[in-house]
């Protein structure tokens, strides 16, 4: 990391090797003074329907401002991290944007699940009053407007190939591994794949993963919605489906409210048959654990970056681990997209010096990262584009109220294969809307 920020010129001998000394710095763009550098991290944590959903992404990237102004800062500069609630609103989500265009060089680390208005991303004018565009290094993009958004590079896997027609069938690429795996160790699987439907573009990002699983031989019986405000006896009539079916599968494709409240009615019904319970790193929680107890033991759950659990065997899994209280799924991503702008800006500093940071370079330096891995915490992947979903793959379980990895077996490290990831033709909306 760069070393710390200065306002007036110095020469020392360390000038060579340190791109801060002897430069009197200046402010180059909207959210970059002389002496700090502004990022915003938007998620989605006022909602009632899911009170604190992605508060971890707010934290991470807080956290990750104090971790590397401890170290020196980045770009010569302190960081200051600015945090809006978008609320699973589509015009909080606007706002978000519009703040950050006002106040800060990028966003970073977000979690906006309703972001379909991204007009802001690519019409911001910078210093100069030019519309350069506002940098969206996000840990998701759930909607295909930001997933697509040219001025949005993610940490999470994209599955659209952009640019998009909708309303007619269309490639998307899905994680298939996880699937195969279960399917190896259970065959003639069968059940339930719960969809989140508080939002329509949660209910039709599901429409892939449902055809992953079933091209992975899993036989979906039923795909009933699910809401984050049921409450537990909600889950009644679906566990009554997974009895009368029969069903000895059970994902979870909402968070790990929903997986408690289903597995706890179903042990409150004496559903019995169930071999698999499966879920994605929404699982992967505290909250899970604390609040699941005993009830969620044997959940088995992907991911594409190593666990908490195995912290010491990666600088930067142990780096998050140790800067916030709780660690967190979606909050991992944020840092990691942190992570991103720091390599970002470290380029440009590199190379141009850091009276470059300006957001038309910050856009340069992210389309020349390909393969990013988070300095190997993550499975390597391009920022947007084709080469934008990793192949690489982890499964954890509980077991007795810990994450247990479960595969690969070796500690610190992926399982990478090409084919993990297949591509399907449908059109998520006309699918979604066969959905009773």
């Amino acid at each position: 990391m760069a070393g710390p920020a200065t306002t007036g010129a110095v020469t020392t001998a360390a000038a060579a090797n340190d791109p801060c000394a002897g430069v009197t710095l200046q402010a180059t763009d909207v959210g970059v003074s002389a002496s700090t550098i502004t990022i915003e991290v938007m998620a989605d944590t006022g909602s009632p329907l899911a009170p604190g959903l992605f508060q971890g992404n707010v934290d991470a990237v807080k956290a990750f401002a104090a971790y590397v102004n401890k170290h020196g800062g980045i770009g010569c500069r302190q960081v200051v991290a600015r945090t809006w609630d978008s609320h699973l609103d589509p015009s909080e989500a606007k706002n978000g944007q519009i703040d950050s265009c006002q106040n800060a060089v990028a966003m970073v680390g977000g979690n906006a699940l309703f972001n379909p208005d991204v007009s802001t991303l690519a019409k911001c004018a910078d210093k100069t009053g030019a519309a350069t565009g506002l940098p969206d290094i996000n840990a998701l993009a759930n909607d295909i407007n930001e997933q697509c958004s040219p001025q949005a590079f993610t940490i999470q896997a994209i599955s659209e190939t952009c640019p998009v027609t909708q309303g007619q069938p269309r490639p998307l690429k899905e994680f298939v591994g996880f699937d195969k795996w279960l399917v190896a160790q259970n065959p003639g699987l069968h059940g339930l794949w719960l969809i989140p439907a508080d939002l329509p573009t949660t209910i039709q990002s599901s429409m892939g993963l449902i055809a992953a699983a079933k091209a992975s031989g899993i036989t979906i019986d039923a795909a009933p919605k699910v809401s984050g405000a049921d409450t537990q006896t909600a889950y009644t009539p679906r566990v009554q489906i997974a009895k009368q079916s029969g069903a000895t599968f059970v994902d979870d494709g909402s968070n790990d409210v929903a997986m408690i409240r289903m597995r706890s009615e179903s042990q409150a019904q004496g559903l019995s048959a169930v071999k698999v319970w499966a879920c994605s790193l929404a699982c992967y929680t505290v909250n899970e654990l604390s609040q699941g107890g005993s009830t969620v033991n044997g959940t088995y759950l992907w991911m594409q970056y190593l666990p908490f659990e195995e912290a010491a065997t990666n600088a930067q899994d142990q780096a998050y681990v140790s800067s916030v209280s709780t660690p967190d799924s979606f909050g991992a991503q944020a840092w990691m997209a942190a992570l991103a702008f720091e390599q970002a800006v470290n380029s440009i500093v590199k190379t141009q010096g850091p009276n470059a940071i300006t957001r038309a370079n910050l856009f340069s330096a992210l389309k020349s990262i390909h393969n990013f891995d988070a300095d190997g915490w993550m499975g390597p992947k391009d920022l947007q584009g084709s080469n934008s979903f990793s192949d690489c793959m982890v499964v954890i379980q509980i077991q007795n109220g810990k994450f247990v990895r479960v595969f690969p077996t070796q500690p610190g490290t992926l399982s990478c294969d090409p084919a993990n990831v297949a591509t399907f033709t449908l059109d998520p909306a006309a699918e979604a809307a066969k959905l009773k």
